[in-house]
């Protein structure tokens, strides 16, 4: 993550990424709230699945699989827009995002459990497969368990490692990351609970925001 020295693409810099962060934490909390399951964290549905699976209560296992199969619909989305857009997959998502959140806001009250559960955790697919990085380093923005453990390695070899302390730069970032999807997370159980019918409009709009941000200055920003 040498930003000093190198060009960052629009979508890996720090306030694109923060902002994709905050959203990833929003609907993974929606979708908890109202579905019992998790949009972003296919990990924890699959243990879900399984556990209660061999319990025999197979009603409730089966209720994690469409996120599942949603989410892997997600990345073959994803994996496409890449394909046949190269450097623009980024806004291309993005605006793809807004819309599946647009249509899932508005079927939401018809058809919940569809619009809720496949809807969003397809577009948590493909802000996932999409925004890997930030400033060049590999990170996440629709869950935490990577970034802690980089932030954490970064602070110890700075501490026992003897690397530069420009390492504790990498470390801030990942601790934003991670706090700025807990924000996140916190603000869309609150909207979730108080203003249900129009909560999911609030991710839609930073999405906007990073649309607009990555429409409106170059695709790459040198520092």
């Amino acid at each position: 993550m040498e930003v000093a020295a190198s060009a960052i693409r629009r979508d890996e810099t720090i306030e694109i990424v923060l902002l994709l962060a905050f959203a990833g934490g929003y609907i993974d909390a929606y979708t908890w709230i109202n579905h019992g399951v998790l949009a972003n964290a296919q990990t924890a549905n699959v243990i879900f699945l399984w556990v209660n699976a061999m319990a025999g209560d197979w009603a409730k296992a089966i209720h994690f699989v469409p996120p599942i199969l949603a989410f892997t619909v997600g990345i073959v989305i994803a994996a496409w827009l890449r394909r046949i857009s190269g450097e623009r997959a980024g806004a291309l998502s993005i605006l793809v995002e807004i819309i599946f959140l647009t249509v899932i806001g508005i079927l939401h009250n018809r058809l919940p459990d569809i619009a809720g559960t496949l809807g969003i955790s397809m577009v948590a697919a493909i802000q996932a497969a999409v925004f890997i990085k930030v400033e060049g380093t590999v990170c996440s923005t629709v869950m935490i368990t990577g970034n802690m453990r980089q932030m954490v390695e970064n602070v110890f070899a700075v501490i026992y490692g003897g690397a530069p302390i420009g390492t504790l730069r990498k470390s801030a970032i990942f601790f934003a990351l991670c706090a700025v999807f807990g924000c996140g997370a916190a603000a869309g159980a609150f909207a979730t609970q108080a203003i249900p019918n129009l909560a999911l409009g609030i991710p839609v709009s930073v999405l906007l925001i990073v649309l607009l941000r990555c429409e409106a200055t170059p695709r790459e920003v040198v520092t």
